[in-house]
């Protein structure tokens, strides 16, 4: 189902993964997905899901079960929708590339996480007063 660099990948970083068919699309699991400071959890499970074109298809949006909230109580922008996906409720960050951010035979799901872990990093510091 994932090309054998993001296989790789997985085996090496995201310990105890479950990779499944859920709707036609590619759903992967990414269990106790590390959070920065800023968020009322360390960690959260992390849903990816991958559409059959992937990687000629950019990934699109990620789930976290339970949902990720900020410490100070602030609203994270696009996460307020709540998906059930493979039998659990999942919180929905809508995030999307802009035109000609993935790079398709170049990207990978290791570049995709390192956009979640920016937008991560964006959304768990303080807004300037």
């Amino acid at each position: 189902m994932l090309p054998a660099v993001d296989q790789d990948y997985l085996q090496a970083r995201a310990p105890g993964h479950s990779v499944s068919l859920d709707g036609g699309m590619i759903a992967i699991i990414i269990p106790s997905f590390p959070l920065p400071s800023g968020f009322t959890a360390v960690a959260a499970d992390l849903l990816l899901r991958l559409s059959p074109g992937y990687p000629d298809v950019a990934p699109d949006m990620w789930w976290f079960e339970p949902a990720v909230r900020r410490t100070d109580g602030q609203v994270i922008e696009a996460t307020q929708s709540q998906e059930a996906y493979l039998g659990r409720t999942w919180q929905r960050w809508s995030r999307h590339f802009q035109a000609g951010q993935w790079r398709s035979g170049i990207d990978s799901l290791e570049s995709y996480l390192t956009l979640v872990r920016k937008e991560l990093d964006v959304a768990g510091r303080a807004r300037a007063a």
